[in-house]
């Protein structure tokens, strides 16, 4: 039988007893000032967080991956995070990789005991073909997540890097992984219910880690995304003005560099900065390994 009694995450928040009997504007304001307490708590994890980044960037340099797996709430956090670096950064869907527990059916519906297996976990990342150049964090709001715990234990027999993101202190998890993330957000708005603040710490935590270390690997100028795909006709206009943002030109220049460079916006702006040829440029930019400002 599993214990729940000592878990935040599972105990009642007594600021919220008569839920059900107050007006929608009394609930709206309690929630948002349940809401509040989220940066906070992660504020407070801050150091752990940053070693997590500075791993994961050390891990893209050496052409690992990184990799998310989680169930439920957390399983979708990260696979929602690992398919918005594909248009956000430019990366391959290779290279940041969300993995839930029971599959993609999953996301939308709940696969029965698939977080409860252990060995799933390991298998999903063998399947991957996990490498020790490839980092490796498992999120879980309950923090003991068995199929989080088989994937972190996998992983660290063959010696990739390992994190967390847990929702309680002194997480089951945390005594898996290298790096534990351990944020306490206080009980819930609705008792339980984990893909409220305990989401919301852990989408603003995954955003650190995948924006950050995109940054530390030269996907980013000054604070501009210059390796934009621009699969839409929103996107390309979003990149001739982050064109015309990184050099002063206008836009009928930065429109003309940017057909020129094939649509490669970093390439563009490269060019234009150094007054390059696309080829001088390009090769620039393999000399900088990918970093704007090291061109200049």
């Amino acid at each position: 039988m599993i214990n729940l009694e000592n878990l935040t995450t599972e105990r009642r928040n007594e600021t919220t007893f008569g839920l059900d009997e107050m007006s929608v504007a009394q609930a709206v304001h309690l929630m948002n000032q349940e809401d509040h307490k989220v940066p906070d708590a992660v504020a407070d994890q801050l150091p752990q967080i940053e070693k997590v980044i500075e791993v994961t960037i050390a891990a893209f340099k050496k052409d690992g991956r990184l990799i998310y797996m989680g169930a439920g709430t957390s399983g979708r956090l990260g696979v929602l995070d690992a398919a918005e670096c594909v248009p956000t950064f430019g990366v391959e869907p290779e290279m940041v990789v969300g993995l839930i527990a029971g599959g993609e059916q999953a996301m939308t519906v709940a696969v029965e005991g698939a977080e409860d297996n252990a060995e799933l976990g390991a298998q999903d990342l063998k399947d991957l073909h996990l490498t020790e150049n490839d980092m490796v964090i498992g999120i879980a709001a309950s923090g003991r997540t068995p199929y989080v715990i088989g994937g972190l234990d996998y992983a660290r027999s063959i010696g990739a890097a390992t994190g967390t993101i847990a929702c309680n202190k002194g997480a089951v998890i945390s005594q898996h992984a290298a790096m534990p993330i351990e944020v306490d957000c206080g009980p819930e708005f609705l008792t339980g219910s984990t893909r409220l603040k305990s989401g919301t710490a852990q989408k603003l935590i995954l955003n650190m880690i995948s924006t950050i270390s995109m940054i530390g690997i030269g996907k980013v100028y000054n604070n501009l995304m210059v390796d934009v795909k621009p699969t839409n006709e929103k996107l390309v206009e979003r990149s001739k003005r982050i064109i015309m943002q990184a050099t002063e030109a206008d836009y009928e220049t930065a429109a003309r560099y940017f057909d020129e460079a094939e649509q490669n916006v970093k390439l563009a702006i490269v060019m234009i900065l150094t007054d390059s040829t696309k080829d001088e440029a390009a090769e620039k930019l393999i000399q900088a390994d990918g970093f704007v400002k090291k061109t200049i």
